[in-house]
């Protein structure tokens, strides 16, 4: 990626403001845990990695500047402002992954100062950004493995570096491949109602180069049908132990008609976004919106005052359309819940 989708300066948490994109790049900085929330369930940061590490030093704004004189006080108030910062978006594990790791971290350290303590949340937060920027290119290096040069991938949503710390997941795939050597081009469904792939992937994508051909949702068939996409790859916001999982409105869809056609299916994901409490995709909590973002986008009203509106922000796509789950760890293959198990045993 060009550019940083989040990062630590001089004391605030900077992000690109994403609901603002293509039409203007602007950076906007973050000083509260209100703003953090704020931030998180409005979109201007999304994506299930980058949305954990925004919490993660939400949290550390939150206690920062506390008064506590004792770690067991300060573990209080942290335990607090991650319940608070855990309210903004139920769906995306990583949000509920990094809270808990620092309020363990907390835990552990909660007989030390509290300035050692707030050190210590900060030094993790930002590791955070290193950890995710190696996963992704790890994600990237085992998924390009399955691309040849001269091959197309569509994509749903953004699962690209705006989604993360700045690589991607699914697009670390299509970025590895190219640095690679391999001439690789994407289809990008638009993605309704918030146009994620319109407004997020196709930019990415440009600004790093990659030959980009932008679809609306339901043209996926027609594309697939002609036999221009070798592979589906999409993210992801959670998944099950058995390898159900939960992503972007319309992905339920795609990977039928992947299965439909032909074509593997992938979902490209870090560990950090599996949930191996979850028996089935059955159990994931699924993020309703304002009716608005379907009946009036952007402001503009498309439909009758008073329609009822369903505004699902994800779907589940069980584990059987999954040609393979692709990880810093490679590419999982089934039995998914077998497989899954033995990789986070031996972890």
């Amino acid at each position: 990626m060009p550019v940083e989708t989040l990062s630590w300066r001089s004391g605030k948490l900077r992000i690109i403001d994403q609901t603002l994109l293509p039409a203007r790049l602007k950076y906007i900085d973050l000083q509260t845990p209100e703003q953090v929330w704020e931030a998180i369930k409005k979109l201007r940061v999304r994506g299930a990695p980058a949305i954990g590490v925004a919490a993660a030093f939400g949290l550390y704004i939150g206690v920062k500047d506390s008064k506590a004189r004792t770690g067991k006080e300060l573990l209080g108030e942290v335990r607090r402002v991650a319940k608070y910062l855990g309210s903004s978006r139920p769906t995306a594990v990583n949000l509920f992954w990094a809270l808990e790791r620092l309020t363990r971290l907390a835990e552990r350290r909660a007989e030390e100062s509290p300035v050692r303590i707030k050190k210590a949340l900060l030094d993790e937060a930002r590791a955070m950004i290193d950890e995710d920027n190696a996963v992704c290119r790890a994600i990237g290096d085992a998924g390009q493995a399955l691309l040849r040069s001269g091959q197309t991938v569509l994509t749903h949503c953004n699962a690209g570096g705006l989604a993360t710390a700045s690589y991607g997941t699914a697009l670390a795939v299509v970025y590895r491949a190219v640095e690679r050597g391999k001439k690789i081009a994407v289809f990008a469904d638009e993605t309704r109602p918030l146009l994620q792939g319109a407004r997020l992937t196709t930019w990415e994508l440009m600004q790093s180069n990659v030959p980009v051909t932008l679809i609306c949702d339901n043209m996926a068939a027609t594309v697939l049908s002609k036999g221009w996409v070798d592979a589906v790859i999409v993210g992801a916001d959670r998944m099950a132990s058995n390898g159900d999982f939960a992503n972007k409105i319309g992905t339920y869809g795609l990977a039928i008609l992947a299965k439909e056609h032909g074509v593997p299916f992938y979902a490209a994901l870090p560990l950090s976004t599996i949930d191996m409490s979850l028996k089935s995709g059955a159990e994931i909590p699924i993020e309703e919106r304002h009716p608005d973002e379907v009946a009036a986008p952007g402001g503009l009203r498309i439909a009758p005052r008073g329609c009822r509106v369903f505004n699902p922000a994800f779907d589940v796509t069980p584990a059987k359309y999954l040609a393979g789950i692709i990880t810093e760890k490679g590419v999982i293959r089934r039995p998914f819940k077998a497989n899954l198990k033995k990789l986070f045993d031996k972890a």
